[in-house]
């Protein structure tokens, strides 16, 4: 299968299915910024449950921004509270230590442009799950697709859909339960070389 879809904030398991399940991908990189999205935002496990963490962008004047083109807001000491917000939720999970090293300097690099810190963020995690990808980024804006499963829509956080995919340990689970389709890094931090054959067992839906 081959598959069309946007980069985003250290992306959510659907995202990672998709990715892991394809033979081909093909990045999204000339669209429009739309709000309410994961391209600046990701959910974690929290001591307290299900935690957001939200890049902050500067916003244009203009009606329409391409996604490329929107800068990071980087007066608010953004990276240091979302590196703090990870230690503090997976320093105790099995794994956290064996990936904090690659981790780590995403959150002490300056970052200017969203979609750039979002591909360096994918990157990192491809190489911690030694994941080979075959893939490849668009040049132009196309609504409809051709040849392509289009996965667009997992970057909306608004139509967000219920997802069933298998549980595993994590970190605060006694205390809330299992919480579904969070951050990759829930599961990479959780479990580790294992994570992508539960990637690759799950079934996701279109």
């Amino acid at each position: 299968m081959n598959i069309l879809i946007h980069p985003t904030y250290f992306p959510n398991l659907a995202h990672f299915v998709a990715i892991a399940q394809a033979e081909e991908v093909t990045f999204e990189m000339d669209d429009n910024y739309q709000k309410q999205t994961y391209r600046n935002r990701t959910y974690i496990y929290g001591a307290n449950g299900k935690l957001q963490l939200s890049i902050p962008i500067i916003h244009s004047q203009k009606e329409r921004q391409k996604y490329r083109d929107l800068k990071i807001y980087n007066a608010e000491n953004w990276q240091a509270i979302h590196w703090k917000s990870l230690e503090t939720a997976y320093r105790t999970s099995p794994f956290f230590e064996f990936y904090e090293d690659d981790i780590q300097p995403l959150f002490t690099q300056k970052a200017d442009y969203l979609l750039d810190f979002n591909m360096s963020c994918l990157n990192v995690v491809l190489d911690s799950l030694q994941l080979n990808l075959n893939s490849s980024k668009t040049d132009i804006f196309q609504k409809k697709t051709e040849g392509k499963t289009d996965f667009r829509h997992l970057a909306n956080a608004r139509k967000e859909q219920v997802y069933n995919f298998d549980t595993y340990t994590q970190v605060f689970g006694n205390k809330h339960g299992f919480i579904n389709n969070l951050s990759i890094l829930d599961l990479l931090f959780n479990e580790g070389p294992n994570a992508l054959n539960y990637l690759e067992a799950q079934k996701l839906s279109l």
